[in-house]
């Protein structure tokens, strides 16, 4: 159901609006709802942060059927509670919670609520942050399921996909380093910027080799103990590199074809780095939608439509727990969010209810960009938006498993 609001400066009005369309709700089984907001062609040319915030929000228990290869349902004809996620939409709206863009809901494989807010629109792909990480480690596992690359090759050096690098200038034991310990953080590079721009000027840096050169030979010595956990964007730049390598189109033209064009995903934008590959830790936007065709191919374990994209044993490792971590050392834990960990470039911890612990697997973007999916429910939550201070995690844990509980 779509619930209208006033503009968003008026509290009072929006309050008394909400009042209205509640009351009309209670006494009308059938509402006329609108398609949900779609950027207008001025729109569509200006930057993502200076779109202007939707005067309405959108709110439906219904989505719309698009041609998009989303199946979408009745939100009411599932068992939860659709009262205590329509009052989370009204929190969200007023910003009470941060300044979300959308929040989607899928509940099996059906798409059983939709909403945007500010700067969400349906039609308009949204900066992903670092999802764009768990994209990369998607396509990779996309890699090998065309025979690119093989499990076995996780543990190999990042070096032994390359002939022509110059070991003798390598920083001591970046030799070392795996495609394995490149996915989870855990490279060691610790790279001087001001030394890696040098660098890789001097060795050209519009080539990707050089770009790869200049990321093995620019860091202080790598040690063992050096290879913890270190969240950087260093790592995805070498799984990249490795991807852009082992594919015979390179990895932009495989990542569009392979992965994104199998889903269905046509209407998005990736950031390129000097040499031409997309920017493995951040600039990928995508819709909302699109981010629930990559939250439906986890939880089916690879499968889309029938097809086997990624293969199940490289899934099972990439999206569970490999590193270990700390509730203190990530921002998104709490009283209601505990034992954070890390696979491939995607993270799991737990959520708390009552007396209940649900196991979460999740696409995480710096802004509030999230794909988190809830297997024991058979649930994924999407969002998008532009919240520095976002506690996604414990809205999920304190919002919304209440409802389907």
């Amino acid at each position: 159901m779509t619930v209208f609001c006033n503009k968003w400066f008026k509290k009072k009005q929006i309050l008394l609006s909400y009042i209205s369309v509640l009351s009309v709700v209670s006494v009308s089984a059938v509402a006329s709802i609108p398609a949900a907001p779609r950027v207008t062609a001025a729109e569509s040319k200006l930057p993502h942060s200076e779109l202007p915030n939707l005067e309405v929000p959108y709110i439906d228990f219904t989505p719309e059927t698009l041609s998009d290869g989303i199946r979408v349902g009745n939100f009411d004809h599932i068992k939860a509670d659709r009262a205590m996620l329509n009052k989370l939409a009204m929190e969200v709206s007023t910003q009470k919670l941060g300044k979300y863009d959308s929040l989607l809901v899928v509940k099996g494989d059906t798409l059983i609520f939709e909403s945007y807010y500010l700067r969400g629109r349906i039609d308009n792909p949204h900066p992903q942050a670092s999802v764009t990480k768990a994209i990369l480690s998607l396509a990779i596992g996309r890699a090998m399921a065309l025979g690119h690359l093989t499990m076995a090759d996780l543990d190999k050096p990042i070096v032994s996909f390359f002939n022509d690098l110059n070991s003798e200038v390598f920083s001591p034991g970046a030799q070392r380093i795996t495609l394995h310990q490149a996915l989870t953080m855990q490279s060691g590079l610790r790279i001087k910027r001001e030394l890696y721009a040098a660098l890789s000027t001097k060795v050209g840096g519009k080539s990707t080799q050089a770009q790869l050169q200049a990321l093995l030979s620019s860091s202080s010595p790598i040690t063992p103990l050096k290879q913890t956990f270190n969240y950087q964007s260093e790592d995805p730049a070498l799984a990249m590199q490795v991807l852009n390598k082992v594919v015979p189109s390179g990895a932009k033209a495989f990542i569009e074809q392979a992965l994104f064009n199998k889903l269905g995903i046509f209407n998005y934008r990736w950031r390129e780095e000097v040499d031409g590959l997309p920017i493995g830790a951040y600039g990928s936007e995508l819709t909302s939608r699109d981010m629930v065709k990559l939250g439906l191919l986890a939880k089916s374990d690879g499968q889309w439509q029938g097809e086997q994209l990624i293969p199940k044993a490289y899934l099972a490792q990439s999206s569970n727990k490999i590193v270990a971590l700390n509730d203190s050392d990530i921002f998104f834990t709490g009283s209601k969010v505990k034992r954070p960990s890390y696979g491939y470039y995607w993270w799991q911890a737990d959520v708390l209810f009552g007396n209940k612990r649900y196991f979460t697997r999740s696409a995480q973007g710096g802004g509030g960009q999230y794909i988190v999916i809830i297997d024991e429910l058979d649930l994924i939550i999407v969002t998008t938006g532009h919240e520095r201070e976002e506690q996604t995690m414990k809205m999920i844990a304190e919002k919304i498993l209440p409802v389907f509980n």
